[in-house]
C-alpha cells in the first residue's frame, strides 16, 4: 500500500475519534495528538514505543491551557493516552512492554508503524492538524489559540467548516450500510408494509431500510428509528401520504392523493392494517420516533 494511501487512511482516522461528547466535544484525544505531531516535526517521534514521560504530560499540559476555561479540572493525560488505543493508532503497554487492558498499567505506547510513519510525513502533519482544531475545537476562540500554537495561520471560516467536514461523507455511508444491514435482516427482507419479500441473487432484496425521523434531521442511525419498506411504500412514506400510530397500524392520509390500480397496490385500503414488526421487540420503531413523523406530516392535527 502506498504511502498517499496510508495517509489517507489515518486522516480518516483522526477525522473519526470515539471522543465523549456529553457536556462537548471532549479534547482530550485531539490535544494528544496535536503533540504528538509537534514532536514529530522536532524529530523527537523516531521510535515505535511511546513513553508517558514528564516531557509528554508537560507538552499535554500546555495545550491543554487552550481549553482550560471550560474544564473545571487539568486534563489527565493518561485517559487519551489509554483510550487511543480504540482507535488503532496504538497499544497501550504495561512496565513490562506488554499491552494492557488497565489504563493505570499503561506506561508506554506501541505505535503502529503506518501511523508513525505518517506523523514524520509534513504533509500528514498539516493536514491532521487542520482537521483536528476544525473538528474537534467549537470554539473561535480555541481554534485560533491552536492555529497559533502550530504555526498555522487562520483559515477563513469556509476552509475551516470544510476541514470538519472532512471524511464525513465516508463516515456517513458507512454508518448508512450498517444502518440497512441491521434494519432489513430483522424484517426478514419482507416490507412492513405490504408484506412482500423478494430476494435476489444479482441485486439482494427488493426492501430498503427507511428511517421514520429523517436523518437529515435527527442524524440517527439507531435501528429503532428504522423499518423495512419496499421503494413505493418507502417514498409514500417519505411523503407523508401514510404513517403509524403507537399500536403500529398504518394511519393514511386520504385527502393528499388520488390513486387507481390493482387493490394490491393502493394504499387506502391499507388504512388501520398492522405492519410487519420484526420477531425481537427490541426492534420495533420507537415510538418517539413514530410521534415525530405523524407531527411532522400532519397527522396529529388531522
Amino acid at each position: 500500500m502506498s504511502a498517499a494511501i496510508l495517509c489517507e487512511k489515518w486522516l480518516r482516522v483522526v477525522s473519526n475519534l470515539s471522543v465523549s461528547r456529553k457536556g462537548g466535544i471532549a479534547p482530550h484525544k485531539p490535544l494528544l495528538l496535536l503533540v504528538l505531531a509537534e514532536l514529530a516535526e522536532q524529530g523527537k517521534l523516531t521510535e515505535k514505543t511511546l513513553p508517558l514521560t514528564g516531557e509528554l504530560v508537560f507538552r499535554f499540559l500546555a495545550y491543554g491551557t487552550v481549553v482550560a476555561e471550560r474544564r473545571s479540572q487539568r486534563p489527565d493525560i493518561r485517559l487519551p493516552f489509554y483510550y487511543m488505543r480504540s482507535d488503532g493508532c496504538w497499544t497501550p503497554l504495561d512496565e513490562n512492554g506488554q499491552p494492557t487492558l488497565e489504563r493505570r498499567r499503561a506506561v508506554a505506547a506501541q505505535l503502529n508503524e503506518t501511523f508513525l510513519a505518517c506523523l514524520n510525513d509534513p504533509d500528514f502533519r498539516n493536514q491532521m492538524r487542520r482537521i483536528l482544531i476544525a473538528k474537534y475545537f467549537i470554539d473561535a476562540g480555541e481554534r485560533a489559540a491552536l492555529y497559533q500554537l502550530v504555526g498555522l495561520s487562520v483559515p477563513p471560516d469556509p476552509v475551516v467548516k470544510e476541514d470538519a467536514r472532512l471524511y464525513e461523507a465516508a463516515r456517513e455511508r458507512g454508518r448508512e450500510a450498517r444502518f440497512r444491514l441491521t434494519i432489513v435482516p430483522v424484517y426478514s427482507y419482507t416490507c412492513a408494509f405490504t408484506r412482500y419479500r423478494l430476494v435476489t441473487v444479482d441485486s439482494g432484496s427488493i426492501v430498503e431500510a427507511a428511517h421514520i425521523h429523517q436523518f437529515a434531521d435527527s442524524r440517527n442511525n439507531h435501528p429503532r428509528n428504522g423499518i423495512a419498506l419496499c421503494k413505493n411504500a418507502h417514498w409514500m412514506f417519505d411523503e407523508g401520504l401514510w404513517s403509524l400510530d403507537d399500536d403500529y397500524r398504518v394511519l393514511v392520509a386520504t385527502k393528499r392523493f388520488d390513486e387507481s390500480g390493482a387493490e394490491a397496490f393502493l394504499l387506502s385500503p391499507k388504512a388501520n392494517t398492522r405492519i410487519l414488526l420484526p420477531a425481537d421487540p427490541n426492534y420495533w420503531p420507537d415510538k418517539a420516533h413514530l410521534a415525530w413523523h405523524r407531527k411532522h406530516h400532519g397527522f396529529e392535527s388531522a
